[in-house]
């Protein structure tokens, strides 16, 4: 998630179970705690595939960061003492505070290493946009209610109610998901479409329209469903390019990059440069994250030593508008065969 919700969930956390005793400073902690596993991010770890898929790693591993919580717990315990409440409930909140980062990432499309140093498939239960204002409102309201009110009486009341809403936001973001998958999972059976992949996501900034890939040898389809349709799913079917995947049959960078992302991925030739999109995030059109593998010469595809990002233009507001019409309006066409056809065209500066 964002770092404004990570931050506003660990001020939320602790605020409940510290607040009484650290006021207003509890918030403060939690905060700074709430966003310590992210700090990863400034590490450069040598290129583009690399800084994405190591991202998540070891700083969001539930087995470090437990540890890294009993370290805290007796660092603080040591340095500085509070008589007015015990270790397991300091242990508790900085625990809490800690491994709800990466579980809450978890529920993201990304991938989040939750095992490291062991190695399945990142965790991508992809049931929330990275991006909800319906799940942090809450955590924002309390903290800010925390900061102007303080945290004693009644309104240390105010953190756990805020935490029970977006936890049950959160769990009402996992039926949105189950629905959307079992009505194209109807349509494909309907249409005798075998899946090798499915896999769902919600449309920007919102759990009431969802994003369902389904990989199909050399081509996907993807489809739009709300919670309010009435008629089955629209697959539009876009060729994938996983022939073009077997020049990089040798490049350890895409081996990683197919782990990461279970591989859910497309391919594209633009120019002389072979191209893989992770089609799990952003949006139909929209993917932040495309890399440069290859380049063609003398013949062949060159794979690059070190992947580079491929340039992404920023998000069209008038499709975000779209969608966000199409949930309230399923009759709405959305070309989303057309969105996906623009990623095979050129960007300026790197056609050639």
């Amino acid at each position: 998630m964002d770092s404004i919700t990570q931050a506003v969930l660990g001020a939320t956390i602790q605020g409940a179970l510290l607040g009484r005793w650290q006021g207003r400073k509890a918030l403060l902690y939690g905060a700074l705690l709430g966003t310590l596993p992210d700090m990863d991010v400034v590490i450069d770890y040598g290129d583009a595939v690399a800084d994405m898929t190591y991202h998540r790693g070891f700083s969001h591993s539930l087995l470090v960061l437990s540890a890294v919580a009993l370290l805290l717990t007796w660092l603080v315990r040591r340095l500085y003492p509070h008589p007015a409440y015990s270790a397991r409930r300091l242990l508790a909140t900085i625990a809490l505070v800690l491994l709800t980062h990466p579980l809450l990432d978890s529920f993201t499309s990304y991938g989040t290493q939750l095992f490291w140093p062991l190695t399945p498939t990142p965790t991508a239960w992809s049931s929330i946009f990275i991006i909800d204002p319906l799940y942090t409102l809450p955590l924002l309201t309390a903290v800010l209610f925390g900061l102007l009110f303080g945290l004693a009486d009644k309104t240390s009341k105010a953190p756990a109610i805020a935490l029970a809403l977006s936890t049950l936001y959160l769990a009402s973001t996992l039926a949105g998901k189950y629905m959307a998958e079992q009505r194209v999972e109807a349509e494909l059976s309907r249409q005798g479409i075998q899946a090798e992949t499915l896999f769902s996501t919600p449309t920007p900034l919102n759990s009431l329209l969802w994003r369902v890939i389904v990989l199909d040898g050399e081509s996907y389809h993807e489809a739009l469903v709300g919670w309010f349709d009435r008629q089955p799913p629209q697959l539009g079917r876009i060729p994938r390019g996983t022939r073009l995947a077997q020049a990089l049959d040798h490049s350890p960078a895409h081996h990683r990059l197919v782990w990461f992302t279970d591989g859910v991925l497309r391919y594209d030739q633009i120019g002389d440069h072979l191209v893989a999109t992770d089609l799990r995030l952003g949006m139909t059109g929209f993917h932040p994250f495309r890399f440069d593998f290859a380049h063609w010469e003398n013949g062949e595809w060159q794979v690059q030593q070190e992947v580079e990002r491929w340039p992404v233009e920023r998000g069209d507001l008038a499709r975000l508008w779209l969608l966000w019409q199409r949930i309230w309006h399923p009759e709405l066409d959305v070309p989303l065969v057309a969105w996906a056809g623009e990623l095979s065209k050129p960007v300026l500066g790197k056609a050639h």
